[in-house]
């Protein structure tokens, strides 16, 4: 019989795996979960358990955050037990404590107890997120305990929701979970759970009885346990994989299967990517987040684009590849991209387009099916369709340009005056087609709407003034009726390309801009002589590209973070940015404003990377206080990051 032998593959991936296995503690912490299906069940008490049963084999443990709840037999597991003191902050005249996240990193213990990964911290806090505090932990080799409830995992919020009626607004990205080292689920019946809640072991009385006629229903709770069950066998089943794959074990492999899912900025989108999440996590699938860049998206509002920014940042934290495409049209950019990247699925929403828009643009959701092929489209409708509360495009919902409706009655009326004066010399029909002019006119020229007022107006100053019996809207013959159905159509077809290129002009006015402005940005730094030299160029172009104030900031000689260089001489940082700047350099990571982490902060900081490398930070606060950067802002601010990092490096290698 012919020896199985392991896949080269699947051995350089072990030999990888267990390289990283190796980095030694002061490198890489582990992470245990403790995970649950509701409060009660106990994980706070097992988590103890544990750390006093590693305390007696000698192993270095402290508690940096646990939540007893006055729950006695909970509190009794603290004896013997380090504790770092909580920190104070203040918030709203109230001294509330959250986790000295600086305390642990300066005592350095084998294993953290942290509790309560999905809390929000208290605003001025580090970060915004205790799983963040987590994160800063396990960099600095720190293995970390935590608990979770299975709510709170961010892709499980909807079937949460659907479950128990509870919308949870507390949540962890799922890619905490999936560095987690072990996962351990805590569990207990719900007939036990709520014989502990009747007896206050997790409640105070008063709040218990509410709590039992709320939340605390079994038909909740089972539906909970059975979600929290088939999500820890999910892990279950990767780790036997795993198993498999490293002793060359013979079994069914999965489908290779992959997803794709459109980003718009609409709020149902939220939705769409966390059941695409769900889906890829149950197929164990690759799956791609995509939002298409049309012309179309220039006219959106200002609420409609922080949304867009919103999901595509949550596509991000669960775990999507995410990609931008440029394209006039929506549906046929998607699934160009599909057929490349070998997509077997793409996940729609319904269509909420109306019957009119319907006809004049056509619906994405109609031509994904009609186009897509041999790749299967799955519409995931929902029952719960929440108000949209964004503004309109701009151009639809500005107030009405009377100028441009008095300039196209003015055209109009010297046509008609015009014709009047050669009604004698030329045919009705003729007249009519001179009036179509200013009806077309004011449709390239000031849009849609005026262009059908113009039109409709025309029609009925032709019928009026040319058309027997004159001066009534009376017609004695059908034969002038079509001549009124072509002002219509031909002004709302005339109107509606003049605005489609206007946007395709629009658009590639900003991917030109994007293009040149990175071009000419990469001339000038590379340009450059000396560092000096190269930080003057990069804060003056940057400022100038995003309107904003600007600072450098590069470590000295003792590897201290500093400012190095700032756009204007009267910019003036405070310890706290100078210490969110630093915070950048160390971790390699955005922070500061408009951002989970030390989102206090008055600018918004990214690090100045090559490669896995991070060389310094640089600041941006922009003139307008209520202005972010857009993503594709963020885009060309990164490409920027990524030239002045490459630069300074090659000038220091000198």
């Amino acid at each position: 019989m012919e020896e199985k032998r392991p896949n080269p593959d699947e051995l350089l991936a072990q030999m990888k795996e267990e390289a990283l296995d190796s980095i030694p503690a002061s490198k890489k912490g582990r992470l245990k979960i403790f995970l649950g299906y509701c409060p009660g069940v106990g994980k706070t008490y097992r988590m103890l358990q544990e750390a006093g049963a590693n305390r007696k084999n000698g192993i270095d443990v402290v508690i940096a955050m646990a939540m007893t709840h006055g729950r006695s037999e909970t509190q009794a597991l603290l004896a013997g037990l380090e504790v770092i003191p909580l920190k104070k902050v203040d918030y709203s005249g109230l001294a509330l404590e959250e986790m000295d996240i600086d305390a642990v990193l300066a005592r350095r213990p084998d294993i953290a107890l942290v509790d309560e990964l999905a809390h929000t911290n208290v605003p001025g806090s580090r970060h915004a997120k205790r799983f963040q505090d987590v994160e800063e932990l396990l960099k600095a080799g720190i293995d970390v305990y935590t608990t979770l409830n299975i709510q709170h995992i961010e892709s499980l919020v909807d079937i949460v929701q659907q479950a128990s009626g509870v919308k949870v607004s507390e949540t962890v990205p799922d890619g905490i979970l999936e560095i987690a080292d072990e996962v351990e689920l805590v569990d207990l019946t719900p007939e036990k759970l709520l014989e502990r809640l009747k007896e206050g072991k997790v409640y105070i009385p008063d709040k218990a009885e509410q709590a039992m006629h709320q939340f605390f229903k079994k038909g909740n709770l089972l539906a909970l346990r059975e979600l929290s069950l088939h999500y820890t066998a999910k892990h279950v089943d990767e780790d036997a994989r795993t198993y498999m794959a490293k002793h060359a074990v013979s079994g069914p492999l999965p489908v290779g299967a992959r997803l794709l899912v459109g980003i718009t900025a609409s709020q149902s989108s939220e939705r769409l990517l966390r059941f695409t999440h769900r889906m890829s996590q149950d197929l164990d699938a690759e799956w791609f987040a995509v939002y298409v860049d049309s012309p179309q998206q220039l006219e959106i509002g200002e609420k409609a684009r922080v949304q867009m920014d919103r999901n595509i940042r949550l596509a991000e934290e669960l775990g999507a590849l995410v990609v931008s495409l440029k394209g006039t049209n929506v549906a046929d950019e998607m699934l160009t991209f599909a057929k490349e990247k070998n997509v077997t699925l793409i996940v729609a929403g319904p269509s909420r387009r109306n019957f009119a828009d319907k006809i004049l643009k056509g619906s994405v959701l109609d031509h994904l099916i009609n186009k897509s092929g041999p790749i299967s489209v799955l519409i995931a409708g929902s029952t719960v369709f929440e108000k949209e509360n964004f503004e309109k495009p701009v151009a639809a919902m500005r107030k009405m340009d009377y100028r441009s409706y008095a300039s196209s009655f003015l055209l109009i009326a010297v046509t008609i005056a015009t014709g009047w004066l050669m009604r004698t010399k030329i045919e009705p029909v003729n007249i009519g087609m001179l009036l179509l002019l200013p009806a077309i006119a004011s449709g390239l020229l000031w849009g849609i709407r005026v262009g059908v007022f113009a039109s409709l107006l025309a029609a009925a100053s032709f019928d009026f003034f040319f058309v027997p019996p004159f001066f009534t809207f009376r017609v004695s013959d059908i034969r002038f009726l079509p001549s009124f159905v072509v002002f219509i159509l031909v002004s709302l077809i005339t109107s509606y390309l003049a605005k489609s290129l206007r946007q395709e002009a629009e658009a590639s006015r900003h991917r030109e801009r994007f293009v040149y402005s990175l071009y000419s940005f990469s001339r000038a730094i590379m340009a450059a002589e000396g560092l000096e030299d190269i930080l003057g160029r990069a804060v003056k172009s940057i400022s100038e590209a995003f309107e904003s104030d600007v600072a450098m900031f590069l470590p000295d000689s003792s590897g201290m973070i500093g400012l190095s260089k700032k756009s204007k001489e009267d910019i003036i940082l405070s310890d706290r940015e100078t210490a969110v700047a630093a915070w950048v350099c160390n971790n390699g990571q955005p922070a500061g404003k408009s951002t989970n982490t030390l989102s206090s902060a008055l600018w918004y900081y990214i690090p100045l990377k090559l490669q896995d490398k991070t060389i310094g930070a640089v600041g941006l606060k922009s003139f307008d206080p209520g202005k972010f950067l857009t993503p594709e802002q963020d885009q060309l601010l990164e490409s920027f990051a990524s030239v002045v990092a490459l630069s300074i490096t090659k000038t220091r290698e000198k």
